[in-house]
C-alpha cells in the first residue's frame, strides 16, 4: 500500500512569522505549510477582517492557477481591539501609524495612545478570520478571538506584531515571551484554526485532509 500522503496548504502571506506559527499550528493536524514565493500582496481593505482574508486567499489563488499549480489556500487577516480605545486599530492594526513605521515603533505609539486615556483595566483582544479556498473551489471562513490585556513595556523576543504587549487572560506572561507551543494553545489564530478544523485529537487524519477539499 503506498503511503499516505500529506496534505499541504499554500500561506497567503509575506509576514515570515505567520509563516512559522501556521507551520506550527497546522502540524497538529496533519497539514504541512508551501510558500509560494511570487505571492503578491493585495490591497485590504478596512472594513472587514472576513473580507481582507478572503481577498488575499482568492488571490494567491490565482496567481497559483495562473501557473499551472493546483492546490489549497490559507489567508488570515487579525488585528488587534482595544477596549478604551473603542475597538482600534483592529483592522488597520498592521498599517496603525502608518506604512513606513517599524513594529516598534508602531507598539511605542499604541501603548501611548493607550496610557494617554487613563483606563487601567487596558482590555484588548486579538482576532483573526481565517479565509479556506480549497482546490475544488470551496470557501470557508472560521474566527477565533483571545482577550487579554496590554502592558506598558514590552517582554520578550519571541512572536512578531503586538505579541511582546499582549497579555492573554489568564497569563502572566505577553505572547512574546512565551514558546511557541504555549501560544498556540490560546492565541487566536489556534482558536480559528480549530473552528475551521475542529480538534486534532478527536478526528482521524483522513477526515482532516478532506475537510479542506484534499491537499496538494
Amino acid at each position: 500500500m503506498a503511503e499516505a500522503r500529506v496534505p499541504a496548504l499554500f500561506i497567503a502571506t509575506k509576514n515570515a512569522g505567520k509563516l512559522v506559527e501556521f507551520g506550527e499550528l497546522l502540524a497538529a493536524y496533519g497539514v504541512a505549510t508551501r510558500r509560494y514565493e511570487r505571492y503578491a500582496d493585495v490591497a485590504e481593505g478596512e472594513r472587514s477582517y472576513a473580507e481582507n482574508a478572503g481577498l488575499k486567499a482568492r488571490a494567491l489563488r490565482t496567481q497559483l492557477v495562473a501557473d499551472g499549480i493546483v492546490g489549497d489556500v490559507l489567508a488570515d487577516d487579525s488585528g488587534l481591539e482595544i477596549e478604551a480605545l473603542a475597538g482600534r486599530p483592529g483592522v488597520v492594526s498592521a498599517r496603525y501609524g502608518g506604512p513606513d513605521v517599524s513594529w516598534s515603533q508602531r507598539r511605542a505609539l499604541l501603548v501611548a495612545e493607550l496610557d494617554a486615556t487613563g483606563d487601567a483595566a487596558r482590555r484588548a483582544a486579538f482576532v483573526c478570520a481565517l479565509h479556506l479556498v480549497a482546490a475544488d473551489g470551496r470557501e470557508r471562513t472560521a474566527w477565533g478571538r483571545c482577550e487579554g490585556r496590554l502592558v506598558s513595556i514590552e517582554r520578550g523576543n519571541g512572536g512578531f506584531s503586538y505579541d511582546a504587549i499582549f497579555v492573554p487572560e489568564g497569563e502572566l506572561v505577553t505572547f512574546a515571551e512565551m514558546s511557541g507551543v504555549q501560544k498556540n494553545e490560546t492565541s487566536h489564530r489556534a482558536q480559528a484554526l480549530r473552528a475551521l478544523f475542529g480538534t486534532a485529537a478527536s478526528e482521524s487524519r483522513q477526515n482532516r485532509v478532506s475537510s479542506f477539499g484534499g491537499g496538494t
